[in-house]
């Protein structure tokens, strides 16, 4: 096995998976790969664009890992790059290229890679190179997001600091912090640092443990910019939020910039020292929301065009309008949709799309329905007000809707009945009253039952 060079071991796992998958899939998603380095078990594998580079760690990485061990014995740590093809030597005749037509297409979908200055040597940004402002869609969910982003990254440690990004998950924080850290490495020489809280805590565990506390202080107390995912993760654990206190006062007052993103808002942090929580709101907090339809439209087309997918627009509309929750889903439901059209070899039809992704829809419809939104939809139908909901009254105008409500937080909903029973300030025995009587009710009442049916589909209609 040592005397295999890195085109030898991928040829033969190459062929292993030709024989497993089906021709398509491999000439789509395996073929496209080319390897490009083997360093003991670190072997890297080459595609030419940040879409092959994501379905091919979300979706084949597995199967490519056990091809490898099958044809070698052993187990590899995988790890793909992004580089466009090599453009031809001058000395070649440009007219004789034997390209496809989809790999030029693939070629010139590909995008330039950033040119910009080095970070400061001897320093580990770790930076994910797709995260770029270039590959930032952006929309009415994320537009003052992105701009404070923008701004924060022409003028480090001068326009809002710290910036602190809040909201869902897969709704481009990361995207957005790690793009400031790329703007700044291209325009100036700055230690540059991109990291998780959790992965902060982790070193500072090890600094402890190592006794090496004081090298862990420098690290992150003489950068320039700092930017740290997650930073809710503080949550609960007193020493490191009294470390990243220090190191936050250290940073603030040598004017170097921090940024921050988080699931909640400063406000919200539970669990996290009101000094800190202070601080967080001393620059600009900014949300980034669910995108609308017109956004999730664009990205959609911009990944479409990004890695030369062949679906229709009905397909592409169809979903932008049923994957509302965050992006993350939103390319995923693409590239599942993607693959499946290539094995069929044509556009799927709605019925169709609606079973293939049909988990994915399932858990839309479940992020999407709050208690919230589902007591307001109750309330507006029999026209009481919100507040009836959580309140201890008990006329029938308002009981039998604060039921019709409970009954509904538990059908539409995967919550438990003690949280169903926290939202409305009640025991869990009184909810579970609630659904049967209104289970019972439906049986004996057409009126009911419509009226139950009516909310249902208000809910299941919203955007």
């Amino acid at each position: 096995m040592n005397d295999f060079t890195v085109q030898d071991l991928w040829a033969k796992a190459a062929a292993h998976l030709q024989e497993k998958l089906h021709p398509d899939v491999y000439s789509r998603w395996i073929a496209v790969i080319v390897p490009d380095s083997l360093s003991g078990d670190d072997l890297g594998l080459r595609v030419d664009n940040n879409f092959y580079q994501s379905w091919l760690e979300d979706n084949y990485l597995p199967i490519i890992r056990d091809a490898l061990a099958a044809v070698s014995g052993k187990t590899f740590k995988i790890t793909f790059k992004v580089a466009p093809p090599s453009a031809p030597s001058l000395s070649m005749d440009r007219t004789a290229s034997t390209d496809s037509p989809d790999a030029l297409a693939r070629r010139r979908a590909t995008p330039p890679r950033s040119v910009g200055r080095r970070p400061a040597a001897g320093f580990e940004t770790n930076l994910n190179r797709r995260y770029t402002f270039e590959e930032f869609i952006v929309g009415p969910s994320n537009h003052f997001s992105h701009a404070a982003a923008l701004a924060v990254s022409q003028s480090p440690g001068r326009a809002y600091n710290p910036l602190f990004i809040y909201g869902g998950s897969g709704l481009g924080k990361t995207h957005l912090i790690q793009a400031i850290g790329h703007s700044v490495l291209k325009m100036n020489r700055l230690k540059v640092a991109y990291l998780s809280c959790e992965t902060f805590l982790n070193e500072y565990i090890d600094a402890i443990q190592n006794k090496s506390h004081h090298a862990f202080r420098n690290k992150y107390r003489n950068i320039d910019l700092l930017l740290i995912d997650d930073i809710h993760f503080l949550a609960g654990k007193q020493g490191i939020q009294e470390e990243f206190f220090h190191t936050f006062n250290a940073l603030s007052d040598a004017h170097k910039q921090i940024v921050l993103s988080s699931d909640r808002p400063p406000s919200d942090l539970k669990g996290v020292d009101e000094r800190l929580v202070t601080r967080f709101n001393w620059g600009l907090v900014t949300e980034v929301q669910p995108p609308e339809f017109e956004t999730r439209l664009a990205i959609l087309r911009y990944k479409k065009e990004q890695a030369q997918i062949h679906v229709n627009d009905q397909v592409i509309e169809f979903i932008a309008q049923s994957v509302r929750s965050n992006i993350r889903s939103l390319e995923g439901a693409l590239t599942r949709v993607a693959s499946y059209a290539s094995l069929k070899g044509r556009d799927l039809s709605i019925p169709e799309l609606e079973n293939l992704l049909r988990d994915i829809l399932e858990k839309e419809h479940e992020k999407d329905l709050t208690f919230d939104l589902i007591m307001r939809t109750v309330a507006d139908h029999f026209d009481i007000r919100l507040t009836d909901m959580t309140s201890k009254r008990r006329p029938q105008a308002v009981s039998g809707p604060r039921q019709v409500a409970m009954y509904l937080c538990r059908t539409l909903t995967s919550s438990s009945l003690p949280e169903i029973a926290s939202a409305f300030g009640k025991t869990h025995a009184t909810i579970l009253h609630a659904y049967h009587a209104i289970e019972k009710r439906m049986a004996a009442d057409p009126t009911l039952k419509q009226d139950v049916s009516r909310i249902s589909h208000a809910l299941d209609r919203r955007d």
